[in-house]
């Protein structure tokens, strides 16, 4: 399964973003979203939705999909899911809670 993962850099208070997948880490790039829409050229940001959560939002959706799904969704993505990850704070977010989101599955069903 696919992972997610945001945290705080402590030398300097950046954010940065891992994708985990059978095993292998992966530094989330903000390039290949920012070549479709340049929102924050200093990367990603969540827990609001403001421009780095928007870039984010884009650039999750599409390393997971493809850039059309990426460009019709990521804005709704980010005020669902992203703007309501804490802000400051490390994060974790499955492919499969944004499978279930893409799927209109409510954040209250997920449990289920």
């Amino acid at each position: 399964m696919r992972t997610y993962r945001g945290e705080i850099l402590s030398y300097d208070g950046s954010h940065r973003v891992t994708v985990e997948e059978d095993g292998k880490v992966r530094v989330l790039d903000p390039k290949p979203s920012q070549k479709i829409n340049n929102h924050s050229p200093d990367g990603f940001s969540w827990g609001y939705g403001g421009s780095g959560p928007a870039q984010l939002a884009l650039a999750i959706l599409l390393d997971a999909y493809n850039e059309d799904l990426a460009r019709e969704l990521y804005q709704d993505f980010k005020w669902d899911i992203i703007s309501t990850l804490p802000m400051d704070k490390a994060f974790v977010l499955t492919l499969d809670r944004i499978e279930r989101w893409i799927g209109g599955v409510p954040e209250s069903q997920e449990a289920s």
